[in-house]
């Protein structure tokens, strides 16, 4: 039996999904839960990494850090902040959205601010791998291994997904369809 046609909140035709029989407000719920478990996982890590960070700079070694690598340490703790501050956004929006039935555009816009604190914390644990590697080491490797394993992180976070979405869709759908999982 064919789906009806699905218009939702912004009054825009969405084509007809198959494999699930939801309303609008379902699949909101469903993409609200889904989003909060996601964000559990990366909270945890930039708030553990922000609080190392924070603590770094009370060590009597970081007195000897020359400029570059003070600088360095201030833009990775810059950063750590603004990942933190991205990811735990979703609360201080559910705050603000609450019983004003705007779910649909909460998980967007919550969902846009979650991607943008990955691209942050991503960039965190390069900037203070790449600043622990230079105190450590004196190397000059210390930028290609950084750089090695920020370009892990664009393949596992981004390209591998990208390629497992179009491999499983054909191309059809886009990184912002809901039902992806994985756009706003």
């Amino acid at each position: 039996m064919p789906t009806a046609p699905d218009t939702g909140r912004d009054g825009h035709l969405h084509r007809a999904r198959t494999g699930r029989r939801e309303s609008p407000d379902e699949r909101a719920d469903r993409r609200w839960s889904d989003l909060l478990q996601e964000v559990r996982v990366a909270q945890t890590g930039s708030q553990v990494l922000f609080g190392f960070l924070l603590s770094v700079v009370f060590m009597p070694r970081s007195a000897g850090l020359g400029a570059l690598d003070r600088g360095l340490y201030v833009a990775t703790v810059v950063q750590g902040a603004l990942a933190t501050g991205a990811l735990t956004a979703p609360v201080a929006y559910h705050r603000i959205f609450a019983g004003r039935r705007l779910k649909p555009e909460l998980v967007d816009a919550t969902a846009r601010l979650v991607a943008v604190g990955l691209v942050l914390l991503a960039l965190t644990i390069g900037s203070a791998l790449l600043l622990l590697l230079r105190v450590a080491t004196g190397s000059m490797a210390a930028g290609w291994i950084a750089g090695a394993v920020m370009a892990w992180f664009a393949f596992c976070w981004l390209l591998l997904p990208v390629r497992h979405l179009h491999r499983h869709t054909g191309g059809t759908r886009s990184l912002d369809d809901p039902d992806t999982g994985s756009g706003p």
